[in-house]
């Protein structure tokens, strides 16, 4: 008997001893084919297009293609609730959101993954910010003079977003329980036919993303009154922030990351961070950012993980006070 358990640990010992070579094997070697790096939103958004700057640069380092693959659906929770379920091997990785990771969880009343429990982070990767843009006929020049307005006629007043339960959406309810003001609500089916309907001032007021709307403010089409981020926007330095024009405090984005699903090795990890941060301090791809108007970020996997809880953290009372809530 005490020759059979002698054997036995020896045998379990011995099995320990292959899985962790195996892993480090693992790691050390990876990646030794393509990487996919799921999209959850369709081609040509901002989040595609940061994710196609940044696979071509990762591709370069790794020696290995990363692949987009969009997966839109659902409201970004098909394609992140795709790399959730799949193999924790580094080969299939997220480019996340503000979305899939924060508001989706808070609006839902169920998502097919846990945004801490089923992810490894990675890196958070860009901010992007939002803008509060008006018609040119709105009265409003600044933030005081539209919180005045809106005071002054509490009920008349609403603002476009490009649909229920997105940032923008979330922008206009944190504007309006910061500020003060009570402005309707107006989702429409993208960011798009609201832009058109704010143009034509059909609707006066919107939340969107800055990319989105960067041209028509260029061209005076539109009037910026301020960006939604804590600093200024690179492309756009000129225009101020919120919580500069009154509203201190205040600060929104969208945000772009990378995450692994759970248990991926953390050699593996480590590896993806280091060639994402590497990307990212690329000339050519932060010139890129810059005209997009994102801000680049870089971070420790430790890092991205606090702010996805402090995202969640932040969003959870504004979503409960707006009593928004979504099949």
């Amino acid at each position: 008997m005490a020759l059979f358990n002698m054997t036995r640990r020896m045998a379990l010992g011995l099995g320990l001893l292959a899985a962790l070579s195996a892993g480090a094997a693992h790691a050390e070697g990876f990646p030794e084919r393509a990487v996919t790096l799921v999209v959850p939103f369709a081609a040509g958004g901002s989040t595609d297009v940061v994710a196609r700057i940044i696979a071509e640069k990762m591709s370069e380092d790794l020696g290995q293609q990363v692949i987009v693959q969009n997966v839109a659906g659902a409201g970004g929770n098909l394609g992140a609730g795709n790399v959730a379920r799949a193999e924790p091997d580094g080969y299939t990785i997220l480019m996340g959101t503000v979305a899939t990771h924060a508001l989706n969880p808070l609006i839902l009343k169920s998502t097919p993954y846990d945004p801490e429990k089923d992810f490894a982070p990675v890196s958070l990767l860009v901010i992007v910010p939002n803008v509060l843009i008006v018609n040119p006929e709105l009265p409003a020049t600044n933030v005081q003079e539209l919180i005045a307005m809106l005071k002054a006629e509490p009920d008349k007043w609403s603002y476009a977003s490009s649909g229920n339960g997105t940032p923008l959406h979330l922008s206009g309810e944190l504007f309006n329980s910061m500020a003060g003001v009570k402005m309707q609500h107006i989702p429409y089916k993208g960011a798009g036919p609201a832009l058109t309907d704010l143009l034509g001032n059909q609707v006066s007021i919107m939340f969107d993303n800055l990319p989105s709307s960067s041209s028509h403010i260029k061209s005076g089409k539109l009037r910026a009154l301020a960006v939604t981020t804590a600093k200024r926007a690179p492309s756009f330095p000129d225009i101020p922030t919120i919580a500069e024009s009154g509203v201190p405090g205040y600060e929104t984005y969208t945000w772009n990351a990378l995450f692994a699903p759970a248990n991926a090795p953390a050699d593996v990890v480590a590896k993806l961070n280091a060639s994402a941060n590497k990307a990212l301090k690329d000339p050519a791809v932060a010139e890129r950012m810059k005209d997009f108007s994102a801000t680049i970020v870089g971070s420790t996997p430790e890092e991205l993980g606090a702010h996805v809880k402090a995202e969640l953290a932040k969003w959870g009372p504004i979503v409960k006070g707006a009593n928004i809530q979504m099949e």
